[in-house]
């Protein structure tokens, strides 16, 4: 008997913190790979399909669940065909179910809009760069020469949603979602590349709503960052900071009507002024991600 499986009906909002230290977040090959910046701000920013491409390497190196945007395939033309060959369709794959596709097959060029959708990250904090002299490799010819730019601390929040309407032309289900939220946690420290080592997750809320029409505005406008150095700019580590939610919980109450449970998970290390009275406020409506995979 094929296991059941449970299709999303209702809409969710996330909001997801990480930090970044002494590493490069997500390098612009335009600008010498430095990370992504706004000067204007000096705020660090982050690419949505950096924070997919993390989530789709967890999916398929940690849990060896087959994807859609792989490096085993040249294009998505040929992906395509891998999938034809062996008689799967797209919506056999997770991260299509999740975050869609664009792909083509004899000249057609089709693409699956994906119900999990995120806005581009930033820091909450000012982020100054450590201008690193020139690396270089052991080749005598001088391949490998390059430049080694890295943020010195940098707190990225991203906000995000789960549209119900869309899930059900990608077929994603609840089971999906439960595999996505630990994806959301594990996925970070599992990359740990040399630019990309020293990225830690702090915080994941994922307020589910009650039905598939209600939405939240960016649940980033209502927090806060409070500094334990005198200079915004010396933010060295998650101990330098702590993050105010207080807004966010009054949003939230006003908005409870439409809220049918809070999904999260906080780390040890960050202090966030404003959780335990979330956490009251929700009683009973609360869960935790377990993020052991298949324990």
């Amino acid at each position: 008997m094929s296991e059941t499986k449970n299709n999303v009906t209702v809409n969710s909002e996330i909001l997801f913190f990480y930090d970044a230290r002494m590493t490069n977040p997500n390098g612009d090959m335009d600008n010498e790979n430095k990370p992504r910046m706004d000067y204007d701000t000096d705020t660090n920013l982050v690419s949505d399909v950096r924070l997919k491409r993390y989530i789709r390497d967890y999916f398929e190196t940690n849990l060896n669940e087959p994807i859609f945007v792989t490096a085993n395939a040249k294009d998505a033309k040929d992906r395509g065909a891998q999938l034809k060959k062996e008689g799967k369709t797209h919506k056999d794959l997770i991260d299509c179910r999740l975050f869609g596709a664009v792909f083509a097959e004899s000249g057609d060029n089709t693409h699956l809009t994906g119900p999990v959708q995120f806005n581009w990250g930033y820091s909450l904090n000012p982020v100054e760069l450590n201008e690193s002299a020139t690396i270089t490799s052991s080749f005598s010819s001088g391949e490998g020469v390059g430049k080694d730019f890295r943020v010195k601390y940098s707190l990225i929040a991203f906000s995000g949603g789960i549209n119900a309407h869309v899930a059900k032309d990608t077929n994603l289900t609840e089971e999906d979602i439960a595999l996505f939220d630990k994806a959301m946690i594990n996925a970070i420290p599992a990359n740990r590349t040399r630019s990309k080592i020293g990225q830690t997750p702090r915080f994941y809320l994922r307020v589910i709503l009650n039905n598939n029409q209600s939405v939240l505005k960016d649940l980033r406008e209502y927090i806060s960052l409070d500094y334990n150095t005198e200079n915004h700019y010396a933010v060295r580590s998650i101990t330098d900071v702590s993050v105010d939610i207080t807004h966010l919980k009054s949003y939230l109450k006003e908005n409870t009507p439409m809220i049918s449970k809070l999904i999260y998970w906080k780390d040890d290390g960050i202090e966030i002024k404003g959780f335990e009275e979330l956490m009251k406020l929700f009683e009973g409506k609360t869960e935790m991600v377990d993020t052991v995979v298949n324990p």
